[in-house]
């Protein structure tokens, strides 16, 4: 048995829970602000609130009413976290701060009779409060923590960095030759370019810098992260009306002839695999002109010639001229060249997906397509809750994972901006049904932070995080493998087995 700890004098932090007065000794605590907001963490322990943006920094917030095995409660205007530096930062959320208050020796007990931890609680002592305010029980808050948050036996390796780039430089499984599309929509037809020429989708930028004495076609500049942007018009670019609709437009972020341009496009719709076997070159007649029509690589017929997609070549998007002119404008306004693009083990992308107001990442590369979801998915009796059915997908039966059931979240009132995400992983393939996907991203190994160590299950599912504070997101990079269980694992192996045995 641990000796008792014996606190001759000193400052303490008081503050409420549930009506009733706990502290921290201060040299625990860091600083106190108000609630972040949080990204939550699927799987995780209820204590767990999620992981708050610190000043561009990112930290797990823990609920001290969950640690104390209290009702949770909306937090009201007195609402505090509370930054404490136990070797790392973490918060914790209180309904009130009271005070902080010096205390000398005679004012605490240590002694365990009299101490009288209740339920959860894990106490140092007990801090009589002067002038017959009553007692704060002291908690032994790291040993509440690592209680709440247990790890065991972790094996796996701690450089996030590297582990989140190998897996997102997998090679792609499969035997019929297709090709990666990111598709999106202009003046209500749909076009795409190929995933590889397109570095990242972003939405558009509520402010754009004007250029003076530009085309129609340049709308002006923007940044991104420290980098000036030209943005064009896909449009014009296309022939067709100047007039910018949504509120739903996408910017793809792509390089052409050395410059770094963003094209603007109504809206985004959607990551295909497209069958090579399936795109037709351009026809002659219409290559030969001079419109918007000489823009397009090659059309892909989809969902057996029902869907037409044209696919745009970066290349022949811009005449040499505006080239030049967007490469000598970027200069002037940088006064500097852009630094030459990162080699690929250092770069990674991500398609970023909703499930309420949390985002999450997958790597690009376990990414087999994007599609609305069908109206007809087959039911299967005596599945988990979490499989919403299978779906034949040109000839594969594929299962479907609601992820608002695997997340045990409540249903969503209006589907209609769902999407299903086609994923593979080395043994499996299925489709996620997710809220939405938002953007793809772009970002190099060093600036991806890992995810906070705290459990088991937690550290297995979310492999990292992107940290965009400048627009208070951050996004949750998850471990595609992870987001099954060992028996779901065993149900898709079923499936695996059967598609082997038809492709035989």
């Amino acid at each position: 048995m641990q000796p008792q700890p014996r606190f001759h004098s000193g400052r303490f932090l008081t503050f409420d829970v549930g009506g009733r007065l706990y502290a921290l000794r201060s040299e625990e605590v860091l600083e106190v602000i108000r609630m972040p907001p949080v990204a939550r963490v699927p799987q995780s322990p209820p204590a767990l609130l999620g992981i708050g943006n610190l000043r561009g920094a990112v930290l797990p917030v823990a609920g001290m009413r969950q640690l104390l095995g209290k009702p949770a409660a909306a937090g009201g205007p007195s609402a505090r976290a509370i930054v404490l530096d136990l070797g790392s930062p973490i918060a914790i959320l209180v309904d009130g701060v009271a005070a902080l208050e010096y205390a000398g020796e005679a004012q605490i007990d240590t002694r365990p009779k009299e101490v009288g931890a209740d339920g959860p609680e894990r106490l140092l002592g007990v801090l009589s409060l002067a002038g017959d305010r009553g007692v704060a029980k002291i908690l032994d808050i790291r040993s509440m923590l690592e209680a709440a948050f247990a790890s065991r036996g972790r094996a796996r390796p701690h450089d996030i960095k590297s582990r989140v780039a190998a897996e997102a430089r997998g090679e792609r499984r499969g035997t019929e030759a297709t090709e990666t599309l990111v598709t999106f929509e202009v003046a209500g037809q749909e076009f795409a370019l190929p995933l590889s020429d397109v570095q990242e989708i972003i939405p558009a930028p509520a402010s754009v810098t004007a250029l003076a004495h530009s085309e129609a076609v340049v709308l002006g500049l923007t940044a991104v992260r420290d980098m000036l942007l030209p943005l064009l018009s896909l449009r014009v670019l296309l022939g067709f009306s100047s007039k910018q609709a949504t509120d739903r437009q996408k910017v793809l972020v792509v390089k052409v002839g050395g410059a770094r341009v963003g094209l603007v496009a109504d809206r985004a719709r959607a990551i295909v695999a497209a069958e090579t076997r399936l795109l037709d070159p351009i026809p002659p007649s219409l290559a030969a002109r001079t419109g918007g029509e000489s823009r397009i690589r090659s059309v892909y017929r989809g969902e057996s010639g029902r869907r037409l997609i044209s696919i745009l070549s970066p290349q022949q998007l811009f005449r040499d001229d505006v080239m030049q002119k967007l490469a000598a404008e970027q200069r002037s306004q940088t006064g500097r060249e852009e630094p030459a693009a990162p080699t690929a083990h250092q770069e990674l992308t991500f398609l970023v997906f909703r499930l309420g107001d949390d985002e999450f990442g997958l790597p690009i590369d376990t990414v087999v397509e994007v599609a609305r979801v069908p109206d007809q998915i087959t039911r299967l009796p005596r599945t988990p809750k979490f499989l919403e059915g299978v779906i034949n997908l040109r000839g594969e039966v594929l299962p479907v994972i609601d992820q608002r059931r695997r997340f045990d979240l409540p249903p969503l009132e209006k589907g209609d901006g769902r999407r299903l995400i086609v994923v593979k992983t080395e043994r499996h393939r299925a489709g996620l049904i997710v809220d939405g996907v938002s953007d793809v991203l772009r970002s190099s190994a060093d600036a991806i932070d890992p995810a906070p160590e705290l459990t088991d299950d937690t550290s297995r599912l979310v492999r990292g995080l992107i940290n965009l504070p400048s627009a208070n997101r951050i996004v949750l990079l998850l471990d595609p493998m992870e987001l099954l269980t060992r028996a779901e694992q065993g149900l898709l192996d079923k499936f695996e087995a059967r598609r082997q045995r038809t492709d035989a």
